[in-house]
This record gives structure tokens, sequence and C-alpha cells, in this order.
């Protein structure tokens, strides 16, 4: 296998399967806890009009109350696969595996997992590639580089499947505050990305938004809608923490060239106002939208920039139905839709 032959699809590329985890730790949701499976009957609701859904989930007590409350929803339990695979938190876009093709053949990397730097229960977690590797019988990788296995969370990443790759200096390169590699360069993980991932072509954003959890995950701050179109969140409030932040970026992304040399198309996404629990700042950005076959899942904040945000979403994937997941419960576990999901390619 040369891994130089190896490329990531974009997330608008034909899927099999989106893969979720149904959520069992009530830490992630402290009193709030509740509402929340609901919030993930309402999201298969909208994905499986469209494609499958396969579910992790812990055991088989979980399996019976996650069929539970499916059914009382009212849905197609047909298009809704599980397999029990034990999680320590579960949320699949970091743990899970990411998706890469070889020619033709699809493959399962299995990066190393280690709770965002920050949480020291993940061993469950790091393990659920494996796990769905013996399940769906593809061959695997695991990325190295200088001998140890590479940490990489799939929410740090996004790319257009034609070589282009965005991330953020936050995440990857900081040495002292939840450092994911240690001894990393810049050098270090363009040459990760490129040999396990087709994308030789790197553009490095700075910070990611106020309440993040993870240190700076691109997915909650610019996506690719198109391979030559990015959407980016803007915060015109100058008084807001994010403002300055979110304009460094869009300055950079105005800098940057694509795999072709040729300018990103960029499209500006408002942000909701400041969304706060329990006195903290909460990770709210529309840019967290998952895409999948014919639909485009969009968190909302009950805020009025929720109708903004889905119009222009709606333009950017004007073949796609636009389904808004209303996401202010959902926020509190500091992530939203395409935190707790990681599609599979077709």
């Amino acid at each position: 296998m040369s891994n130089h032959s190896l490329r990531m699809p974009a997330e608008w590329e034909k899927q099999e399967a989106t893969w979720f985890s149904w959520p069992h730790n009530g830490e992630d949701w402290p009193d709030k806890f509740d509402p929340i499976p609901w919030v993930f009957t309402e999201i298969f609701r909208a994905l499986t009009r469209h494609q499958k859904v396969k579910l992790l989930v812990k055991d088989a007590a979980t399996k019976k109350s996650a069929t539970s409350y499916c059914k009382r929803a009212g849905l197609d339990l047909k298009k809704i696969e599980m397999h029990i695979i034990p999680t320590d938190r579960g949320w699949m876009r970091d743990c899970g595996p990411i998706f890469v093709y070889a020619g033709k053949e699809k493959l399962q990397l299995d990066w190393r997992f280690t709770g965002w730097a920050k949480y020291k229960n993940h061993k469950l977690d790091d393990a659920v590639p494996a796990c769905i590797n013996a399940k769906n019988n593809l061959s695997g990788a695991e990325p190295m580089l200088k001998g140890k296995r590479v940490v990489l969370e799939g929410g740090s990443i996004d790319v257009n499947g034609k070589g282009t790759l965005i991330t953020t200096e936050e995440c990857l390169l900081s040495e002292k505050l939840q450092c994911r590699n240690p001894g990393f360069s810049r050098r270090d993980y363009e040459t990760v990305f490129e040999c396990y991932l087709g994308a030789g072509n790197v553009i490095w954003l700075g910070k990611g938004i106020v309440g993040d959890d993870t240190h700076g995950h691109v997915d909650d701050i610019t996506r690719f809608v198109n391979a030559n179109t990015v959407v980016t969140v803007v915060e015109p409030n100058k008084k807001d923490e994010n403002h300055a932040l979110l304009k460094d970026n869009v300055k950079r992304l105005k800098a940057a060239r694509d795999q072709d040399g040729k300018q990103l198309n960029i499209v500006e996404l408002p942000m909701p106002r400041p969304v706060v629990f329990e006195g903290q700042r909460l990770p709210a950005s529309y840019a967290n939208f998952l895409i999948a076959n014919g639909v485009v899942l969009a968190p909302t904040f009950n805020d009025p920039m929720d109708r903004v945000a889905l119009n222009i979403l709606a333009e950017c994937f004007p073949k796609h139905e636009i389904a808004p997941i209303h996401a202010v419960d959902l926020v509190w576990g500091l992530g939203t839709i395409h935190c707790m999901s990681q599609q599979e390619p077709a």
C-alpha cells in the first residue's frame, strides 16, 4: 500500500452511512442530559431519509434503550444499524476512524485518540476504530511518524478532496496547552496530511472560537462547501471575544491558495449571540454543520441569525435539503452535529 496514493474524500462526496455513538455519559451534559437522546433521534430522522446511520451502543441495555427512543420517535429502524462497542464519551468525529480511498479501495485510518489531550477517560474511545474495523472488515492503517502513532481528531481538519486541507495552529501547534503530538512541527503535520490524506496543500488558520473545549477545532470556524469555496464564521461586534481571532482567520483565507494555486471563494457565516450556561460561554457556531447525501444538517440556537445562516447554507448547497437541528441543549456538551458524527464514504 503506497501511502501517497491515499485520498480523504470531501464530505459532500457520495456516502454509505454516517456513524454516531448513542449518548450515555451524563458528565458531558451535566443536569441537561434528558433531552439529548431526543436530539439524536431528530438528527437520525433527517439523515435516514437519505442514507443509513451506523450507531455504536455501549452494551445490550443501551441498545434496547436506543431502540426504544428511535421507535417512539417514529424512525425507520431498518435504516439504523446498531453495533455494540463500548465508549467513554463517543464523539465520533474525533475518536472514530477516518475513511480514505486507495484508488477505488476504501480504507480506514486508526489515529490515536487521547481525549483532546485533556481528559483521562479516553481508552475505550481510542479503541473505537479498531472495533469498527473488525465489523466493517476493511483494510486499515495506523498513521505513523517518527516511530509514533499520530494523534489526530477529525474535527481538527477539513478537506476539499482535491489536495487541500484546513486546520488551526491553536489546535495542532500548541506546545503547552492540550499538545497532541509533542515535538511535532508544522512540517511534520504537513507530511502526515500529504502521506495519509492526500492533502499536500495545507492552509493554517490561527485560533478556534471562544469556549471550544478542543482548543481550536476547525469544524467550528471554517468548512469547505465545494472544492474551491469555504464558509467561515465572522463576528462583527468588536467587543466580542471572537471578533479579532475570526477576522484574522478571514485575512489568512484571503491570502491562501488551493492546490492549483487559485484563490478561495470565501462566504461569511454569522455567529449566533453568545450562548451561556452556568456562567460558561459555549462553542455555538453555525459552521458545525454536517453534509450527507442530499441533506445538510445545521445547528440552530433560537437566535435571529439562525435564519440568515440557514439561507447562506441553502445557497451553498442548492441541491441539498437544509435540515435545522435545535442545538441549545446539545452545545452544553461543548460540541454539536459535526462533532458527534463521522461520515463513511460509499
